[in-house]
């Protein structure tokens, strides 16, 4: 098969691989139609993340048609167009039985840090991803789901990552009825979490970023007010201004471990990769909450050093609430928001790339070009 492979930080290939094989009772192999690259995947690409490997295939968000099942699985057949959560998770465990399936204690030796994710370095399990055009995927009766009839591609394939995680994001920030929420990051998550915001009763979303051709998505797609951090000397004290001198009641901080920082953390980070990535997306959302408020926090961090404020949110008395998102427990809600016409996820693929091209797509997407704010890949299997 067809499949990118990682040769190291910005330089990715496609090549020839193995088709995977069933290797467990329980696996499945999907031959993929349509795999996305997430905001996530660029701190792999930037070699942010520890323990990403030469030959990885990335890819956590994917969706396929099944075909063939190991002889253990009895929800999916051959033919089934699925949609498959970023989670790779066992189901039984003592996480999974609570629904925590971004925490499963069974798929990654690391798993005192975090569950199995495809296409996420050895950190998160050693997974391929699905930027190829198969693969394999394990526990296929407990992650995989088959795409309801009325469910357009593009529309699941939002749904088994970035869609769900805004969600989450919102979940989260425990939005009461008329609250002021801020979101930090304008990419896909960014822009599902506010739109997500409107759905769990606030009464004004705030999105703070500084790519125009995003705060413009933030506005027609998530009806949010929008604030480019670039044009003030310091956003912080903007967001007080504009709240009262109080702050926002929940702010989700969807930029992550690659938001613009000082010089320091950029060469420790950036340049040297003595950490994962710059807090000052976090601190950001620290000091521009209210007293007693949340902090919901989507954005993906690696290992990091440099100071996070948490003497400030102990002494503001916030609310801090992350995770890795469990995918597949907000499908019936946000399936039901999609039918009712609430959500439509495609609206913002702006880019639909071959997969012979993907490197030119991580490049597009990375270096912030031609507008792109969510890239799909297409894969040739036939």
């Amino acid at each position: 098969m067809r499949a990118m492979v990682y040769r190291g930080p910005y330089k990715i290939r496609v090549e020839d691989k193995d088709i995977p094989a069933i290797e467990h009772p329980n696996d499945a192999i999907v031959r993929v139609s349509m795999a996305a690259i997430c905001g996530s995947d660029l701190h792999l690409y930037h070699g942010m993340m520890p323990d990403t490997r030469v030959g990885m295939t990335f890819g956590h968000e994917f969706i396929g048609v099944v075909e063939q099942v190991g002889p253990s699985v009895r929800n999916l057949t051959p033919g089934d167009r699925v949609m498959v959560p970023f989670n790779v998770y066992c189901g039984s465990c003592y996480f999974c039985a609570r629904g925590l399936y971004s925490n499963c204690h069974n798929v990654n030796p690391n798993a005192t840090a975090v569950g199995g994710i495809y296409g996420y370095s050895h950190t998160c399990g050693g997974y391929d991803g699905g930027q190829a055009e198969f693969v394999r995927v394990p526990f296929a009766d407990v992650g995989p789901a088959v795409i309801p009839d009325w469910m357009a591609d593009e529309d699941a394939l939002m749904c088994t990552d970035a869609l769900a995680t805004g969600y989450f994001g919102a979940q989260l920030a425990d939005i009461d009825q008329g609250d002021t929420v801020a979101v930090f990051g304008a990419g896909p998550v960014g822009l599902f979490a506010a739109k997500s915001a409107w759905l769990m009763g606030a009464g004004r979303v705030m999105v703070i970023d500084h790519l125009e051709n995003r705060l413009a998505k933030a506005r027609t797609f998530a009806h949010a007010e929008t604030y480019n951090f670039a044009e003030h000397d310091d956003i912080v004290v903007t967001m007080k201004r504009a709240t009262g001198g109080l702050g926002a009641d929940s702010v989700i901080d969807c930029v992550g471990a690659e938001a613009d920082g000082n010089f320091l953390q950029h060469v420790t980070a950036a340049k040297l990769k003595l950490q994962g990535g710059s807090p000052i997306a976090l601190n950001w959302a620290i000091d521009s909450v209210r007293k007693g408020g949340t902090v919901s926090v989507m954005g993906a961090y690696g290992p990091m050093f440099s100071a996070v404020k948490f003497g400030d949110a102990m002494n503001k008395g916030l609310t801090l609430r992350m995770n890795q998102c469990p995918v597949k427990r907000q499908w019936p809600r946000l399936f039901s928001h999609i039918q009712n016409g609430y959500l439509k996820p495609s609206d913002v693929v702006t880019h639909r790339i071959p997969l012979e091209h993907i490197a030119d797509g991580y490049h597009i997407f990375s270096a912030k070009l031609d507008d792109c704010i969510k890239p799909v890949v297409l894969p040739a299997a036939g």
